[in-house]
């Protein structure tokens, strides 16, 4: 094998090939050239990170239309030795595609994954009002089927992607009901140290509270809230081993390295019985973080000193 082959990286994503998931691995540029690894799911791209099929994995976490992506992030509080290295927006377009030679006015039949059919409803009842719905798998399996002869479809809603892989014809574009609908990809790798800051970070983790009782979900936020650190995500996910037992799952403002957040973290270490640490990364629009000055750096840093001199008996002016 040659040095060059040997250090050729594997990145893992949601398969197959026209998906959004490799849309979003598509602007990684360390990912350039190298092996792209296709699964079925996100279980399965995270378990190749853990045990190193591949360097890295990219999965949706999170849809401004749906919310949250409950399995990506009820894997990531569970598989140790995974780190976020890195977040991606893809905005949420569709196309409605046919075989070769159909024209738009033959549609009756649409094939589509139920989410992506949902956020395509209005168009579909305004164009197509007597058409049918088949549910598929995937987006990508929804325009497959067409091809392959598994799907009586006439037409399917598939990904923009689908048409630089398959030879469909392409019916419409930019057929989604929420022009402004996107989907927050984040790149895991095994644990490592985070990059350094760059004044626009992101800080992902996920908390249990110690026990359920009036306020408590307000002391884990306090800590976040008292130092002035802003949450961007705030979401509940049912631990599993009991009725009314949540995780929570947290975007906070800010790198790791930052005085208010290190401090933050402390604190929310000492609270809460369980701290998973996802990571210290870039955010995807590179907005500058702001904050009080009141929290600085330099602010936390001379409380230290204070106290430092505090404890050795030094003089105090």
């Amino acid at each position: 094998m040659t040095d060059a082959a040997a250090a050729r990286r594997t990145y893992s994503y949601l398969g197959p090939a026209g998906t959004f998931t490799e849309t979003a691995l598509g602007q990684v540029p360390e990912a350039w050239g190298q092996q792209w690894r296709p699964v079925r799911n996100v279980g399965e791209a995270l378990a190749d990170v853990v045990a190193g099929r591949s360097d890295a994995a990219m999965i949706a976490i999170e849809n401004s239309v749906d919310g949250g992506v409950s399995t990506a992030q009820d894997a990531l509080a569970t598989m140790p030795g995974l780190r976020i290295v890195g977040e991606y927006l893809v905005p949420v377009e569709f196309v409605l595609v046919g075989r070769p030679g159909t024209k738009l006015e033959d549609v009756s039949l649409v094939s589509a994954h139920p989410v992506a059919y949902a956020q395509c409803l209005q168009w579909l009842t305004s164009t197509l009002p007597a058409h049918a719905h088949v549910p598929a798998s995937s987006n990508v399996a929804s325009a497959v089927g067409l091809i392959d002869g598994t799907s009586d479809a006439d037409a399917a809603i598939a990904p923009p992607g689908i048409l630089e892989h398959h030879e469909l014809e392409l019916l419409a574009s930019d057929i989604g009901d929420n022009p402004n609908a996107v989907t927050r990809f984040v790149l895991v790798s095994r644990t490592v140290a985070a990059p350094p800051p760059t004044g626009a970070d992101k800080t992902s983790l996920i908390a249990e509270l110690p026990d359920d009782h009036p306020g408590a979900l307000l002391e884990m936020l306090e800590q976040f809230a008292t130092r002035g650190i802003n949450l961007s995500l705030l979401a509940s996910r049912p631990i599993g081993d009991a009725l009314g037992r949540y995780r929570f799952v947290i975007d906070a403002d800010g790198h790791i390295e930052n005085e208010r957040m290190a401090d933050a973290l402390l604190g929310l270490r000492r609270f809460s019985p369980k701290v998973v640490f996802l990571g210290s990364y870039p955010r995807a629009d590179r907005a500058l973080v702001h904050y009080p000055e009141r929290y600085s750096d330099d602010v936390f840093v001379e409380a230290r000193d204070w106290l430092r001199g505090l404890l050795s008996g030094e003089p105090q002016e």
